[in-house]
């Protein structure tokens, strides 16, 4: 049954929602408020569900879905081909800035991946050497010229949990007897879908705006950190690969300083470990 009560009076349209981040989002909105979302290939268990739209960013125009729904938020789990993306971001930012209603973009850590010596905060400036960081900065920078009360990036690290594709890899590659890949001079934090979810839901109840670090309060080495879970997995004969880009220690980290949510949303990466074992 619909949970009804101030809660219902959004309706949140979530463009990805067929994905891993944006189904789990799906999932958790769904019973506060009208939910919607969009799936790019066919698929019945979709179609099936009218408030799925089919969308191909790659071939179809976002706006009609928009007149359909009429949200009052969207949020963006979009993933696929950089450059047709962004102009589908162009698109949704020009429809939030005439209706006046509110946008939550999926970013990423790296957005820093140019900066490898700190970790990185909500006010610092962004700077990628990689593709994907340079595009999600385009869409930032474009989304935070709207007004702000209108605008939510939430930058995110490396995502893990039980149904989490990373960690369905690394089970994948050892039933395959396929190395595992490590990076021992990386510094990371992390998080998982079930967080994330919970902590959109905060932003939206409480109306926040901004840009957020959803990562855990604390850093691990990536290598440790892995092998840790496939300890928690108690997962065996597994072969690692340690890859190492610098010599000296590197940070891909998005730490939460200015705008932090209530204790029972922040988490550590033994939060996550924990999790992994029950």
């Amino acid at each position: 049954m619909k949970k009804q009560g101030k809660e219902s009076k959004h309706r949140i349209l979530i463009l990805g929602a067929s994905g891993f981040l944006g189904n789990a989002i799906y999932k958790e909105l769904c019973p506060y408020f009208k939910t919607f979302g969009t799936y790019c290939t066919s698929n019945s268990q979709w179609e099936k569900n009218h408030h799925f739209f089919q969308y191909n960013f790659e071939e179809d125009d976002v706006y009609e879905i928009l007149e359909i729904v009429k949200p009052t938020i969207i949020i963006s789990a979009l993933r696929g081909d950089f450059a047709t993306q962004f102009i589908a971001h162009k698109h949704v930012a020009e429809y939030v800035f005439s209706k006046k209603i509110k946008i939550i973009f999926l970013s990423s850590a790296n957005v820093f991946d140019a900066y490898s010596k700190y970790p990185s905060y909500e006010e610092d400036k962004t700077l990628s050497n990689s593709i994907y960081g340079h595009f999600k900065i385009k869409i930032e920078n474009m989304l935070l010229r709207l007004p702000k009360a209108q605008v939510a990036i939430l930058r995110l690290p490396m995502v893990f949990g039980t149904q989490a594709p990373r960690i369905q890899e690394i089970i994948k590659n050892i039933n395959e007897k396929a190395p595992i890949e490590v990076f021992p001079n990386l510094i990371i934090n992390v998080t998982t879908s079930v967080k994330l979810t919970q902590q959109i839901h905060y932003i939206i109840n409480r109306n926040k705006s901004g840009v957020f670090h959803l990562g855990s309060t604390d850093l691990v080495h990536h290598d440790e950190f892995i092998k840790d879970i496939i300890k928690s997995l108690s997962l065996q004969n597994v072969i690692y690969k340690q890859v190492y880009t610098t010599n000296d220690d590197r940070y891909l980290a998005v730490l939460p300083k200015y705008n932090l949510l209530p204790k029972n949303l922040q988490l550590t990466s033994q939060d996550i470990l924990n999790k992994l074992e029950t």
